[in-house]
This record gives C-alpha cells, sequence and structure tokens, in this order.
C-alpha cells in the first residue's frame, strides 16, 4: 500500500495521523538517528522532510538516515523545484492554492515534472494553503504570497473547495515553521466539512492539548516540526495523544 492510499484508509476509518516534519538543515545526524528512534517507538505515520530554503544539501542524508533507523514512511515536503531525492517513499507535489503567485502555483513544478517521472518517487497532488499566523513566517517570504486572514473561513472553504475541484488530492492548512498563533479551529472545521479529501493541519502545534483540539475540529493528519526542536520528548506525548484519540 502507497502513501496515499494509508492517508485515505486511515481518515475512512477515522484513524488520526501524525506526521513529523523535519527540516534538514537543522538538526544534526545524531539528532536524526533520536528522532527516527523516538518516532518509531512513538508510532508516528510519516515522516515529512523538506524547508523552504535549505543551504547545506543535507536533504539526501537526512532521509537515508531515517530510512535506515525507522520503519515510517518518508514524505518530501518540497520548498523548492530542487528537494527531489529518490530514497523517499513519496513527495507532497504542493501547489500554492491560497496565494496568486503563478511560480507556486505551477511554474516550479513545470521544472520539476521530469525529474519526478525519473525518480519514481510516488507524487500526491496536494493543495497547500497558508494561513496567517501573526507574524511573516519564512514561507511566506521565500513564496513571496498573502497568507489568508486567520478569521476569514469563508475564503479559506471556498479555496480549499476550488482545490479539491481540481482534483488535488490532499489539502494542507499550514500556519507556517515557527507560527505565533495555530490556525483556529473553527477554520479547520468549517473546511473540513466542505471536501471529502484527506486534510493535513500543521503550524502552532505545540502540546498533546493543541493536537487533539484539531483533531476533534477535522484534522486528519497532524504535523508538528518547530516545537520538537526544543523538546523532541514531545513526539511521543503527541503521538500517544493522538492514538489514544476517538
Amino acid at each position: 500500500m502507497n502513501v496515499y492510499e494509508t492517508i485515505l484508509e486511515k481518515t475512512s476509518k477515522k484513524i488520526k495521523q501524525l506526521a513529523v516534519l523535519i527540516d534538514p538543515d537543522k538538526p544534526t545526524s545524531d539528532e536524526i538517528v533520536s528522532i527516527a528512534s523516538l518516532s518509531n517507538d512513538a508510532g508516528v505515520d510519516y515522516f515529512f522532510v523538506g524547508g523552504s530554503l535549505l543551504t547545506n544539501n543535507n536533504l539526501e542524508k537526512c532521509i537515508l538516515l531515517l530510512k535506515e533507523h525507522s520503519s515510517i514512511p518518508v514524505v518530501i515536503f518540497p520548498g523548492n523545484a530542487l528537494q527531489i531525492n529518490a530514497n523517499a517513499d513519496a513527495i507532497l507535489l504542493l501547489s500554492l492554492i491560497s496565494g496568486r503567485n503563478p511560480e507556486m502555483l505551477i511554474g516550479r513544478h513545470v521544472i520539476a515534472a521530469p525529474y519526478l517521472r525519473e525518480s519514481y518517487l510516488e507524487v500526491i497532488p496536494t493543495g497547500y494553503m497558508l494561513i496567517d499566523s501573526g507574524k511573516t513566517t519564512t514561507v511566506l517570504y521565500m513564496s513571496n504570497s498573502i497568507p489568508i486572514p486567520s478569521d476569514k473561513d469563508d475564503i479559506a472553504v471556498c479555496t480549499a473547495m476550488a482545490g479539491e475541484m481540481l482534483g488535488l488530492k490532499l489539502i494542507y492548512m499550514d500556519a507556517g515553521s515557527g507560527a505565533l498563533n495555530p490556525i483556529p479551529v473553527s477554520m479547520i472545521s468549517n473546511v473540513k466539512k466542505s471536501i471529502s479529501v484527506p486534510l493535513i493541519v500543521g503550524g502552532g502545534i505545540r502540546t498533546p492539548e493543541k493536537a487533539i483540539e484539531n483533531c476533534k475540529n477535522g484534522a486528519d493528519v497532524i504535523v508538528i516540526g518547530n516545537a520538537i526542536e526544543k523538546d523532541a520528548q514531545l513526539i511521543k506525548d503527541i503521538a500517544a495523544a493522538i492514538k489514544n484519540y476517538k
């Protein structure tokens, strides 16, 4: 079963899922091994690997270490067309549907397409929606786009609906790395009610309680990243809360 089929099956069974997001530039090799081991023991569902700006050429090394020290699928979360590596299991082909920058909607995808075809990676078309978190995050700056205001549920709903109608297989709502404020639960709930594809939610999730609150309001996959850089044990705590959620 491939990654997307796994997400679909668990979503259909109302099983909530957890992805750990790793920026390859930030952790040391030893820290990556530790995260892999912790995540494997905790029952994390996926690793998302990538970042808005990678400068150290550590993508492949990070993927190989995660594959060596865990059995968790590794999914590339690309910040640009250069973040492609055949050692991963899948890649989220992100279309930034919340913005109006044509490069992030289709331009970079055209450049990446032949390389993706040759890589034989599982490609998962994903509607990526940036939600205002109260600060300018790296992804906002690098994407040259304006986020959806956090109090405009109707814009988020219509954007997600359009993404699904365009054939995108996942909707990913993100407040960005280091978000001051998480995505409001009313927005998560209203978006989930308007679409039939799985909903991924990330950004500003720092506690098990917040993860569960998002699950209750419709998130199918929770993504944690920035918070575990300060406390890797959060992986265990948040994973346990999600696994016990009914």
